[in-house]
């Protein structure tokens, strides 16, 4: 295992999972821990205004998801991975219990983790993900595909990914050779792993009954509505809280977002 520390105050720490290294921030705090998993395109660095609005009460840990930021890429990206790659943390850290936040891949990943062993889940917080992803052919993610996955400049890779350029730009990573720079993720991965969460859910979402929470931007690409309110009403002990922002909830609206897991975790 090796630990570094951020400039967020945060320890970034690694584990081996099967030969690969699975990263992780750990952001302190003296009280019950709250595993973060964030969507695609995305790592756990993108909790750290989650993690400093909750303060010291919580303990929250957000691992980079494989094939995501610092951690290794997997030779496949199916919910048994991703499982097995969050049951190797919670072992690895002594966590037998804590709520679980996640937003769209990281949700899904939540509420199967739920419903396979609800013993480590004191209470779950989906942002913005449905029960249901029908599959539409062609993966929303299907442009990654003509990023570059490396480049010999920052400069250059972050031109290439065009207009998300910008917002990938701080997440380039250099690589180990010093020969150039990579993506966060690899785009083939990306669109593997997007493709595999496709389906129907219900029977993971509707599985347990501990406290829930729902977060639905109503400007949401992904979440409708109907969906978000048949979520609620279907499941019990199950909140509500819409936010006025697309899917990126967390990043369209971080006070808000804060502010909602805050009162929900006050609640418990």
């Amino acid at each position: 295992m090796t630990t570094t520390h951020t400039a967020t105050a945060a320890t970034r720490s690694t584990l081996t999972v099967d030969g690969r290294t699975l990263s992780y921030l750990d952001f302190g705090g003296t009280g019950r821990p709250l595993v973060a998993l964030h969507g695609h395109l995305s790592e756990g660095a993108s909790f750290t205004a989650l993690a400093a609005a909750l303060g010291p009460g919580w303990r929250v840990i957000a691992p980079d998801q494989r094939g995501h930021g610092d951690s290794d890429r997997a030779p496949e990206y199916t919910r048994a991975g991703y499982l097995a790659d969050l049951l190797a943390l919670l072992g690895h850290l002594g966590i037998d219990r804590a709520v679980f936040l996640g937003h769209s891949l990281g949700a899904v990943n939540a509420y199967h983790l739920a419903a396979e062993r609800p013993d480590l889940v004191e209470a779950l917080i989906d942002v913005d993900t449905p029960a249901d992803l029908p599959d539409q052919g062609a993966s929303p993610l299907s442009f990654v595909l003509g990023f570059p996955y490396t480049a010999p400049t920052r400069e250059e890779l972050t031109a290439a990914c065009g207009p998300l350029g910008p917002v990938l730009g701080p997440a380039l990573r250099p690589l180990p050779d010093g020969t150039g720079w990579r993506l966060p993720f690899h785009p083939q991965d990306t669109v593997d792993s997007e493709n595999l969460v496709h389906g129907d859910h219900w029977k993971q979402w509707l599985a347990t009954d501990f406290p829930a929470l729902l977060i639905h931007g109503r400007r949401s690409q992904v979440l409708t509505a109907e969906h978000a309110h048949a979520m609620t009403t279907r499941r019990p002990h199950t909140a509500y809280r819409p936010l006025d922002t697309d899917h990126f909830v967390p990043q369209a609206d971080p006070e808000g977002f804060a502010t909602a897991v805050g009162a929900f975790l006050a609640s418990l």
